[in-house]
């Protein structure tokens, strides 16, 4: 009863009947860009940067609004339009700000101005500069469409939005082959995902008659255990696709062909994440089957482990990150199915692991631009030396994901480790299991990148990057360091609400049997990465027969089951399809033509301007109906 309280929605008033410029802000500057087209070159990143910096203003000033008000009163409805009134069904176009929303806003807006002044300096001599701010001000829109949509109808329109751009900015190169290959397997994997959420809505039409939000966490109880459970693997497959999730995962690596500001906004404040925003927010339904829940929790387990091996062996420093965002959302995914205080853990780690994977993504950026565009980490070595900047605050983004004492991620991990150990051992175990790799990988590519000898090119000069790049990985990093200990705290409480569950809050050093053992494990990999990459390293990245490491190279050989599996049974039964079409299909339609063709070139000479030839035709016709009339009445 107190969950339906809380989060019925009160009406918008104030400032609140604005929030819709949070969306339509960066949506008309992407259009304004895209219409204008090389008109706005000179000009048009700059109104693109301020375009998220507007919508992270207004958001500001909403959650303060927010926080002088009673936790009954925050949660505002802000209606749009009518969209379809048919008989029982009333569906309409609706915001909803509560707890939930107005942070995913804040950390959309705040990581995504980052990234669009960073930018600004990454992207400075590409000469489509200005259609790729265009696409990140389209993906910002569809992003915070989303995570502000009342209903899971207006929610879908944000989740293809958000594909659409992904496959727009991953595939901005697309000159390059391997670009456009990878724009592409990104939106196709993603439909299979979109399927899942397709089959949700309309279940949930049939069984609620609404797709809004409150409607279905009021009625969730109603549903049988059946429905219950369907409806939670339907909602799991979206999230699988969207924030790759073990199967649908082999999208995530590919995606690093794009530019590398693409990357940071999708691993950190889009994309990825809302997956987990679409498991917490449905958190009614998944309370009503057991089943689902722990298939989150088991899927988010596999991911985090696999995530953390394809991490541990690969030589692209992008593709390292990209394997730690995978075991990152695990852990979210691992904790939103273990009930509604995992759920506020989950979105804990998901803040915080905005604010420094952000900081490394654009960390590799910088060392990228650095060593002409280089992401061999085989090929760097000393930069600490040379990229000062980038090195500590690659730093603080290193210390906050193995979870150091005191950093953002120490608090938000460390959580999601202990409820799970609560839920089971095998969960827990497997959750320390995933931090101390974690901690190995990182250590090495933090030695393999900026310590040891140098190893770059003769033809490479490694330079720190320009203020525009340098200035937001310090912010970032500052919020690496110190966003855990901030909101430690705070965000159970603010979010429970939205999620159903108030967590009790814990010290700045909780320093509790599991959180010592998980400090001791990620010791261990800080340790193991140190002695096995600390010695002479190589200049290109040496030869294994190691069946681990090939595996881990190989990305768990995603790519090759996924073409067993999908890919060639699909273009096998798109041939044989094609043949039917062609030959069964375009055939009865040829023949028919062929047939009438014939016909007409027959009756064709009939036509041939003789009077007798006619008078044959109509004698002939007389007798006929002359024969067919005796014959009837003899009947």
């Amino acid at each position: 009863m107190y969950l339906l309280e809380t989060l019925t929605p009160v009406a918008a008033g104030g400032l609140f009947s604005y929030a819709w410029l949070l969306i339509a802000v960066p949506a008309v500057c992407a259009a304004l860009l895209l219409v204008l087209g090389r008109a706005s070159d000179a000009w048009g990143h700059l109104l693109a940067t301020l375009a998220p910096i507007a919508s992270f203003v207004i958001a500001l000033l909403l959650f303060i609004d927010m926080l002088g008000r009673d936790a009954s009163q925050r949660a505002v409805r802000v209606p749009v339009y009518d969209f379809v009134d048919v008989g029982s069904w009333h569906l309409d176009v609706g915001l909803q700000i509560d707890q939930l929303s107005i942070v995913f806003v804040l950390l959309v807006t705040f990581v995504g101005s980052l990234i669009h002044i960073y930018s600004i300096g990454y992207m400075a001599h590409d000469p489509n500069r200005r259609r790729f701010f265009a696409y990140l001000n389209l993906f910002i829109a569809a992003m915070l469409t989303l995570v502000l949509a009342d209903n899971y109808l207006v929610l879908f329109v944000g989740w293809e939005g958000v594909g659409l751009a992904s496959y727009l900015l991953i595939g901005f190169w697309y000159e390059r082959p391997t670009a456009a290959a990878a724009g592409n397997k990104a939106f196709i994997m993603n439909r299979i995902g979109d399927l899942g959420l397709t089959m949700a809505i309309f279940t949930m039409l049939a069984q609620f008659g609404s797709v809004r939000f409150t409607d279905v966490s009021a009625g969730a109880a109603s549903l049988t255990p059946g429905w219950a459970t369907l409806l939670g693997f339907m909602l799991l497959l979206a999230a699988c696709g969207k924030s790759a999730q073990v199967p649908l995962q082999d999208w995530l690596m590919d995606a690093m062909e794009g530019p590398t500001p693409v990357s940071a906004l999708i691993h950190a404040a889009t994309m990825v994440t809302a997956g987990v925003y679409l498991v917490v927010r449905s958190h009614a339904v998944y309370e009503h089957t057991y089943t689902a829940s722990l298939a989150v929790a088991i899927v988010g387990t596999v991911t985090l482990l696999a995530g953390a091996w394809i991490g541990s062996t690969k030589k692209d420093i992008k593709r390292v990150l990209a394997g730690s965002t995978m075991s990152q959302i695990g852990y979210m995914m691992l904790a939103a199915g273990l009930g509604p205080a995992g759920a506020a853990f989950a979105i804990f780690h998901l803040l915080t692991h905005g604010a420094f994977k952000a900081n490394m993504f654009l960390g590799a950026g910088s060392v990228m631009h650095g060593t002409g565009d280089d992401t061999d980490m085989y090929h760097f070595g000393a930069l600490s030396k040379v990229m000062p900047i980038t090195f500590w605050t690659f730093a603080c983004g290193y210390l906050a994901i193995i979870g150091f004492p005191g950093t953002a991620g120490y608090f938000s991990k460390d959580h999601i480790i202990e409820v799970a150990f609560e839920r089971g051992p095998v969960f827990g175990v497997l959750a320390l299991l995933g931090a101390g790799v974690t901690a190995y990988y990182m250590t090495r590519l933090m030695v393999l990148t900026f310590l040891g000898r140098k190893r770059w090119r003769e033809e490479v000069h490694p330079h720190e990057s320009p203020a525009t790049m340098t200035v937001p990985l310090v912010v970032l990093a500052f919020l690496s360091i110190i966003a855990g200990a901030v909101m430690n705290n705070w965000i159970g409480d603010w979010l429970a609400p939205a999620t159903g569950s108030h967590v009790e809050p814990t010290g700045l050093l909780h320093l509790s049997a599991i959180g010592v053992v998980t400090l001791v494990v990620v010791a261990a990999g800080i340790v193991l990465g140190w002695l096995l990459n600390r010695g002479e390293v190589p200049d290109e990245e040496p030869a294994t027969s190691n069946p681990v490491a090939l595996v881990g190279r190989n990305d768990l050989y995603g790519r090759t089951i996924n073409d067993t599996l999908v890919v060639r049974p699909g273009r096998s039964a798109a041939h044989a399809l094609a043949a039917v079409d062609k030959g069964v299909v375009d055939g009865a339609v040829m023949g028919g033509s062929g047939l009438v063709a014939g016909m007409a070139a027959g009756l064709r000479r009939l036509q041939n301007g003789y009077v007798r030839t006619y008078g044959l035709t109509t004698a002939v016709g007389v007798v006929l109906v002359g024969v067919v009339v005796i014959l009837g009445r003899m009947a």
